[in-house]
């Protein structure tokens, strides 16, 4: 079993900062390809940041520029640094991950989000 874990989110003023962290816990597992998306209140999901095994990364132009996603493999864990913080980032941003488990196939494993929230 795996658990994909986001924290460091919150409430900050337009122009600010925030870094969100994700923690792949488990007992055995390979992570290929990771990313973060978001989700705000009546709007579909999107992609924010996608980051290779090897570190390569693409953004969309709404971030761009903005956000940096980086990992530490050594640590399983994912990063995602945030400035110039704008009101229309306010959503729940989620952690997603391309892992494969013993006895499993590779699959797309998800942690349950962390709210992050840019007052005008």
């Amino acid at each position: 079993q795996v658990q994909l874990v986001e924290s460091g989110g919150g409430l900050v003023q337009a122009g600010g900062s925030l870094r969100l962290s994700c923690l792949v816990s488990g007992i055995s597992f390979s992570i290929n390809a990771m990313g973060w998306y978001r989700q705000a209140p009546g709007k579909q999901r999107e992609l924010v940041a996608t980051i290779s095994n090897a570190g390569t990364t693409n953004y969309p132009d709404s971030v761009k520029g903005r956000f940096t996603i980086s990992r530490d493999n050594a640590k399983n864990t994912m990063y995602l640094q945030m400035h110039s913080l704008k009101p229309e980032d306010t959503a729940v941003y989620y952690c997603n991950a391309y892992i494969k488990i013993p006895w499993r196939d590779w699959n797309d494993y998800w942690g349950q989000g962390t709210q992050v929230t840019v007052s005008s």
